[in-house]
This record gives C-alpha cells, structure tokens and sequence, in this order.
C-alpha cells in the first residue's frame, strides 16, 4: 500500500510540475506575437504620417524697398487744396522659386503710384518674400499653394509696410484694399487657356509667375 501511494504521489507531482509550464510558454508565445503586431502596427502609421502632405511658413522678409518722392514740397502743397485728388495705380505680381528640394521662395511685389495730374507724386515699390517648406504635395497642389495660399499670408505684413512708407513720407498712409488671390490665380488659368486655344487677346501683366526647376545654386 505504501509502495503504490508512493508511485501515485510522485505521477501526481511530474503532472503538476507540466501543466504550469505549458501554460508559461503559452502566455510568452501570445505576449511575442501580440508585441509584433503592435510593432508593425507602429511601423505602417509612421510610414504613413511621414507620407502626409506638409506645409509651413520658415520665415518672410523684406527683399527690395523703395520709395520715391520727386517734388516732396510742391506735391503737399497741392494736396492741401480744395479738391486735390491724387490718382493712384497699384500693380501685384506674384512669383515662387524652389530653393531647395523642400523649399520654396515666394516673392510677393506690389508697385504703388500716385500722380496729380501729369506729375508723380510718390511711387513705392515692395517685394516682400516668404520662405515655405512644402513636402509631399502633387503638382496640381503646389501650384496653387505658392501662388495662392503663400501671398494671402504674406499680403497683410506687405500691406503694413507699404502703409507706414507711404506715412513717413508725408503723404496719408496707403491702405491697400484685400486681394482675393484665388480669383486672381483662376483667372490667369482662364487667360492661358484662352490664349492656348486661340481665343484670347493680349493678356495683362502675370499675377503668377513659377520656376518650380533645380532649386537655386545646385549644378
């Protein structure tokens, strides 16, 4: 009777000592596979973020001023009369230069021109530029971001420092009016087709102008 309790204690403990172990190396084998998909799950989505089409301002400044004022003393002069009105002409043009393989530079020139009569009172010139890094953006995008997005944001600091030139130079500051440069940019296309298919005239002076080639400075 002892000799048998015996045996049968000892096939009950090697059975015990198994099924812990089994279930041990099952766990792990779960927990492994479960720590691979979460890997390749974390691989695709940065895959897939890096992917993304990206666009930023880097920084904007002033590339050219200039401000000229010919007959300062006679022109006020004039303009504090009654009924002095001064006539005054603003011309735009937009242009976007790839500098770098993700880089891309956006002149923004504004030409303002005030005249009494046949005389110029004072004429103002601008270029204002932005530096835009652009990643994974198709064409038919790019385009319209440089030539329509970029100028909208940097319009209002152009507009800025053409009003306080215009003020330092005894005139009243020039406000400039807000430009809807999407309108500008479809009619340009509208313009171009038309003179593709043979249909337009002379067209006015480009609103945007694109060098979209090897960035500036690489052989």
């Amino acid at each position: 009777m002892d000799r048998k309790q015996g045996i049968s204690d000892m096939a009950d403990k090697e059975k015990d000592d198994k099924q812990p172990a089994s279930a041990t190396e099952t766990t792990a084998t779960e927990s492994g596979a479960t720590g691979g998909e979460n890997s390749a799950g974390s691989q695709a989505g940065g895959t897939a973020q890096n992917n993304a089409p990206q666009a930023a301002i880097l920084a904007q400044y002033v590339k050219d001023l200039s401000f000229e004022n010919p007959k300062a003393a006679q022109t006020l002069q004039r303009l504090s009369q009654p009924g002095a009105k001064p006539q005054i002409e603003v011309n735009i043009n937009v242009g976007g230069t790839r500098v770098a393989e993700e880089a891309f530079e956006v002149e923004l020139k504004i030409t303002a021109t005030s005249r009494l009569g046949e005389e110029t009172a004072f004429a103002v010139e601008l270029v204002y530029a932005g530096l835009f890094g652009a990643r994974n953006l198709p064409d038919n995008i790019l385009e319209p971001f440089l030539l329509v997005q970029a100028p909208t944001v940097l319009f209002p600091f152009a507009r800025r420092i053409i009003a306080d030139t215009v003020r330092d130079g005894g005139f009243a500051p020039l406000m400039l009016e807000p430009i809807d440069f999407g309108a500008l940019y479809q009619q340009q296309r509208l313009q171009a087709q038309q003179q593709q298919q043979g249909q337009g005239t002379s067209a006015s002076a480009e609103i945007g102008t694109l060098d979209l080639g090897e960035p500036k400075g690489t052989a």
